[in-house]
């Protein structure tokens, strides 16, 4: 495997690394090694997981050998970068370590790497395996997935925890019984990847408790798994004992819904169906209490009944003082500061020290609960699997009374409106106004100042759609100096971007509520849609705004046809006729059934493919790869703006508002309107990425809304997708260039499903699912995407290597390995003297001649031969970079003067040396680098688009080397100046050097 050394840490890597790759890492390494919070954008197919593992594990390398039971993996263990502390010897990872020994390991950084959903985190642990490293690691779950135990296994909540908890008590769990016998037995658990489902079938094997088994592994780890709420939540995290936070790093994956996670679970809203529910709870425990006492002739403290009476008191004042309040506006409900809950709940004797003694009565009467709802059942008979209402009465005063202070309700509002009655066991009393209760927070941000109190490391924060990062990093009032936005590593021909401003008719395509609801709009985006569906092949994914708006228009097209059309057939029966179509349910629970219906459609031959009309927000939006025919277009209808006068965003906008304007003027601060937009663009950037899965997948990005055609608008898409934006005036611009994308790659198949032995996502990103499961897409998509192992140390490197003069180049890696390497190119030209850890690169059938490629072979690669054959060079111009030019430059090197001639062979372990202009080495990374340092923000973003506009020549290239060399030309960036000859296309060096000498004259003097 390719070893990377970047910035001193060896990385070692499964795959040959492309340059947004190393950017990637160098990112995440220094936000470790310089203990400083990240965000890091990656776009989906990019390899991000598999970077985040190998970079941060190498880092924890050199502060030594893994824990007991790790082994050597690379990736740092010799690394140049000395550890800050507690490093020691390898050997002390066998069995019977001393104290001081264990005491240094305790000193280790621990890395807690957090997802939202379990799924995930089992997609993480498989490319774990993929590595080299296995360090000691340990994966958290709930009771609800690892539980074995006949009868508990069926309850939930927290009915559940309290049932373990007794039987553990009192030794009568037999699986938690074996746990401390099995964890002796097996001291190397943990030392090889493995997920919750493996650790359930070792329970149910041996016998221990998989629940416990993790709780125990986790107290020394060198990398722990968990979801987003075992950090989150102040309960869960108190109960990770083992774990030294001051020296712990939290990576949060998935991280672009972590604010509204954050937000959400530091909020409640008491509904009245539960708040009646939690009165009938108290009643059932003052029966069993008194029953219980009688049988048992017992005076037992714990079930006293006349705690149970104050706690039905208690909640039956609060519902009449919560029906009492006076709501003047059903529309605004009755809104106060967040400190109000105080003096609210004091009235009824509820307070900071009463709480406590409130909590001690509620999780007595769940225990309560439970063994009534046992006796009633019988032995032997299922249990019920039900969750006791009075938790959220506790998890309430939890929120409320935190640390025992107030001074977080300044982040609050108190809020209480008339409710909607739903179906269900709500209990709703006749004559009775409904209402909820609600206390909101509206800092993500307190959250992430516990990590601070507690003293972490480093919080990295990472997705494919974190963009805009400014109000993220504003939203969670946290600083984040590492940051990042990478491109992707797709080339422009794989992509197609369009703004549809008008339908075919002409008229404007615009979701605002002024004209959503009329018919021509309808119209027009219904026959739009019915032209996308025959132009685009296989599977197409359209977003509404909302699922009400997804209703309105499918109902519409099923019954109406556009006015000017002659066709007798309805707008549904015209989309019918190209794409069968799949409507995303409401309900969680019909959503397999409607994946599983998609697949079906997908590989009916009878039409052109399956259409799935979907909601932004929804499940089809958040977690799904449509990779490859599933998914070769999305349409976006509309910005998925929420309701402006929903309370809570209402309340929202204003509190950003009035934090505004009452914070200091020379801080910046998100105003209410500014989130509202980036919570909608976020929406959209999240269903974009459905398409466009990895490496070799093409696809369209079609967003039928004239407000995306605003720059305002635009500058909230993901960074990796604007340069390719483009807005069509005219709708039969768009057909024509949607019609020639799609023809252009049906001509062209093999092209991009042949398998780039370089690319480093070849064999990771195939994951037709990553929360849920598509089995026959996921079929679909290996049958066309077949994915290749590489391995450096076997002959298999010849014969995976595919025919790279079909592939056009993505951003290869520049930065040197192990072996000395810095381009594709220039392994090329390596003599066969590395037995089998030579590449022979079959180009084409007659590209090579004894293990040297032909001229022609390195036009098609987009290399110049010239360059190529000068000893090895990787030099090339901008006209045939990579498609991701603008932040990931190859190493380009040119002979100084043009008179040295090149070497059509390599000599024997001669090095590749780079030249350096009196700076660091020109590679692409460290230009950038240096390019930052010199230029300011608004200059350095002026320098990428130029670097664009000469990629894509949309500019005369005279035009932007005499504006690049400009921007380079005070007295202080001369060295960016004569650097950046080495990136200038050969037949315009002529005109740059005029340049340099005209600017350089000009600062002697």
């Amino acid at each position: 495997m390719p070893v990377y050394t970047i910035r001193g840490v060896d990385v070692d890597f499964p795959f040959d690394a492309y340059d947004c790759q190393i950017t990637y890492m160098e990112r995440v390494i220094e936000s470790l090694q310089q203990g400083k919070n990240a965000l890091l954008e990656s776009p989906t197919g990019t390899g991000k997981t598999l970077c985040l593992l190998c970079a941060s594990l190498a880092w924890r390398r050199t502060f030594g050998e893994f824990l007991r039971g790790g082994r050597s993996g690379g990736g740092g263990g010799s690394g140049s970068q000395p550890p800050s502390y507690g490093s020691q010897p390898s050997g002390s990872q066998q069995s019977g370590e001393s104290p001081s020994q264990q005491q240094q390991h305790s000193r280790y950084p621990v890395i807690i790497y957090a997802s939202r959903t379990h799924s995930q985190l089992r997609q993480v642990i498989k490319e774990l395996k993929a590595t080299s490293y296995r360090p000691k690691m340990a994966v958290l779950g709930s009771r609800e997935q690892m539980c074995i135990h006949d009868e508990v296994s069926k309850l939930r909540g927290r009915a559940q925890n309290n049932a373990c908890h007794f039987l553990c008590k009192k030794r009568r769990c037999r699986h938690n019984n074996l746990v401390a016998e099995y964890m002796r037995n097996n001291t190397d658990l943990g030392s090889e990847p493995f997920d919750i489902e493996d650790l359930v079938n070792v329970g149910r094997s041996k016998g221990p408790c998989p629940y416990y088994i993790s709780r125990e592994l986790s107290k020394s780890v060198d990398i722990l798994f968990a979801p987003y709420n075992y950090l989150i939540d102040p309960g869960n995290r108190r109960s990770l004992t083992g774990i030294q936070w001051d020296n712990a790093v939290l990576i949060f994956d998935e991280a672009h819904n972590l604010e509204s996670i954050c937000a959400d679970a530091a909020s409640f809203d008491l509904l009245p169906n539960n708040l009646a529910s939690c009165i009938a709870e108290a009643h059932e425990c003052i029966k069993l209490c008194s029953a219980k006492r009688s049988l048992e002739n017992s005076a037992d403290k714990q079930f006293d009944p006349e705690n149970y009476a104050i706690l039905k008191a208690l909640l039956m004042a609060l519902d009449k003082k919560i029906s009492e309040l006076v709501i003047e506006s059903k529309e605004l409900g009755y809104t106060r500061a967040g400190s109000y809950i105080y003096d609210f709940l004091a009235e009824l004797n509820i307070t900071s020290e009463t709480s406590k003694k409130l909590i001690e009565t509620i999780d007595s009467a769940s225990l309560l609960l439970e063994e009534g709802n046992a006796s009633e059942t019988g032995p032997g008979a299922k249990t019920k699997a039900t969750v006791s209402r009075l938790e959220s009465i506790r998890d309430m005063l939890d929120i409320i009374f935190r640390g025992g202070g107030q001074s977080h309700a300044k982040y609050y509002r108190f809020h209480v409106n008339e409710s909607q009655q739903t179906s269900g066991d709500a209990l709703k009393v006749l004559g009775k106004s409904s209402r909820t209760l609600s206390w909101w927070c509206f800092n993500p941000g307190l959250a992430m100042e516990e990590f601070l109190k507690l003293g972490v490391r480093s919080i990295i924060l990472t997705s494919g759609t974190l963009s805009p990062l400014d109000s993220l990093a504003m939203e969670l009032n946290l600083e984040f100096p590492v940051r990042l936005e990478n491109p992707h590593v797709i080339s422009p021909d794989q992509i197609w971007v369009g703004v549809v401003p008008v339908g075919p008719s002409g008229h404007a395509l615009n979701s605002s509520y002024r004209t959503r609801e009329t018919i021509q709009y309808k119209q027009e985006l219904g026959s739009a849609i019915v032209n996308f569906a025959r132009i685009v092949p296989d599977g197409l994914l359209v977003f509404f705004p909302s699922y009400s708006m997804m209703d309105k228009c499918v109902e519409f097209w099923k019954n109406r046809n556009h006015a000017n059309s002659s066709n007798e057939n309805t707008i549904w029966q015209r989309i019918c006729k190209h794409k069968q179509p799949v409507i995303e349910p409401r309900q969680s629970s019909n959503f397999p059934s409607a994946i599983e219906d998609y697949a079906a459609k997908l590989h009916d031959s009878s039409t052109s493919g399956a259409i799935f009309f979907a909601v932004c927000r929804g499940k089809v939006s958040e977690g799904l790869d449509f990779a490859d025919r599933a998914g070769r277009a999305v349409i976006v209808t509309g910005m998925p703006f929420a309701t402006p006068t929903d309370p809570k965003v209402r309340l929202k906008r204003e509190y950003l508002d009035k934090q505004g304007t009452s914070s200091n003027k020379n801080t910046k601060t998100l105003t209410g309107e500014e989130w509202y937009v980036q919570q909608a663009a976020r929406a959209v950037n999240q269903a974009v990425g459905r398409v466009i899965r990895h490496r070799h997948d093409y696809g369209a990005i079609i967003y039928c809304d004239e407000r995306f055609a605003w720059t305002s608008y635009q500058s909230q898409m993901s960074y990796w997708l604007r340069p390719h934006i483009k807005s069509y005036s005219k709708y039969g611009e768009v057909v024509q260039g949607l019609t020639r994308f799609f023809r252009d790659k049906a001509s062209d198949p093999g092209k991009l499903k042949q398998t780039d032995c370089n690319d480093s996502i070849a064999s990771l990103t195939n994951k037709c699912m990553a929360q849920e499961t598509l089995p026959d897409l996921a079929a679909s998509a290996q049958n066309e995407h077949q994915q290749t192992t590489l391995s450096v140390n076997s002959t298999m490197r010849r014969s995976n290597f595919m025919k790279l003069a079909q592939i056009t180049p993505a951003n290869r890696s520049t930065l040197s390995t192990k072996h000395n390497f810095t381009s594709t190119s220039q392994r090329l030209c390596l003599e066969d003297q590395q037995s089998q850890d030579t590449l022979v690169v079959d180009l084409t059938n007659d590209t090579t001649v004894h293990g040297h490629p032909k001229e022609h072979a390195f036009k098609a690669l987009g290399l110049k031969k010239a360059k190529i054959m000068d000893r090895c060079k990787d030099a090339a111009g901008f006209g045939d970079a990579s498609s991701e030019l603008p932040l990931n430059v190859g190493s380009r090197t040119l002979a100084r003067s043009e008179g040295e001639r090149s070497t059509p062979v390599c000599k024997k372990n001669e090095g590749i040396q780079e030249k350096s202009y009196g700076q660091e080495s020109n590679s692409g990374p460290a230009f950038l680098k240096l390019a930052r340092e010199k230029l300011g923000a608004a200059e350095y973003r002026e320098f990428v688009e130029l670097m664009k506009a000469l990629k894509s020549k949309t500019t005369h290239i005279k035009i932007s080397l005499e504006a690049i060399a400009k921007l380079f030309s005070s007295p202080g960036r001369l060295p960016l100046l004569e650097g950046f000859r080495v990136f200038v296309p050969k037949n315009h060096l002529p005109l740059y050097e005029q340049l340099v000498r005209k600017y350089t004259v000009s600062n002697t003097r």
